[in-house]
């Protein structure tokens, strides 16, 4: 199948990876993409977004997604995993926790944000937990030898922050909102300020200065701009 990701409004970043930032809440979803798995880092703001990041993942690919990682519990992130009947779901752990009795939570938190309320009720009501919890690291096989790093590296912006490193030249280091390049971090009533610039550290020292660095929301950075991230979040929280 000829199919280029550029055509669906994909960046494509190397070694079988590409995001897309989707609308409204400039979220970033990412593909990785073996030669029999394949890896979406997460699933939308809504079921219908989730829908569409399925389809069109079907299209590039010629094959569906099996492997799902939620970089953290907030609603622009995970409510559209639903659409992705069979795949096999990874959080930090906590995030099956938190996801299995914080639906309502989450719905609020959409409509303080502006989604409509059909599409808020209709994803929470199907809301889908993590299986599979990460603690510290997991190695994923897509096939082919392809091995990905999925890392707990928060807490940090929410209590449950997982990255995914994606190995190659470069290495691609998937770092949800951890890393915000559209705006200034966010600090919500979950984030642990303490533990944010150490998980930063521990991001810069997975990928390496060589790394691309891809936000939860924003373009694609470089290490010295998550240094500097990580630099000013130690300032504004009195982190050392």
């Amino acid at each position: 199948m000829d199919v280029s990701w550029e055509e669906f409004g994909w960046e494509r970043l190397g070694n079988g990876t590409g995001r897309r930032r989707l609308p409204v809440w400039d979220a970033t979803a990412a593909l990785v993409a073996g030669t029999e798995g394949v890896l979406l880092y997460d699933t939308g703001s809504t079921l219908r977004e989730g829908a569409e990041l399925r389809t069109q993942a079907e299209a590039m690919l010629g094959r569906r997604v099996t492997h799902i990682a939620l970089s953290h519990p907030h609603f622009d992130h995970v409510l559209g995993t639903a659409a992705f009947s069979g795949a096999e779901v990874y959080g930090a752990v906590g995030t099956a926790d938190l996801l299995g009795r914080g639906a309502e939570e989450l719905r609020a938190d959409a409509l303080r944000h502006g989604m409509g309320e059909a599409d808020a009720t209709t994803a929470t009501d199907t809301l889908v937990a993590p299986r599979h919890q990460v603690s510290g690291e997991w190695t994923l096989g897509l096939g082919g030898g392809f091995q990905v790093l999925l890392a707990n590296v928060g807490p940090g912006h929410s209590g449950h922050d997982l990255a995914v490193l994606v190995p190659g030249s470069p290495v691609v280091v998937l770092c949800g909102d951890l890393v915000e390049e559209s705006g200034e971090p966010q600090a919500g009533p979950d984030a642990v300020p303490s533990h944010w610039p150490a998980a930063l550290d521990r991001l810069l020292e997975l990928g390496g200065e060589d790394a691309l660095y891809v936000p939860g929301h924003g373009a694609v950075v470089d290490a010295a701009f998550v240094r500097a991230q990580r630099d000013r979040l130690a300032d504004r929280f009195g982190v050392s």
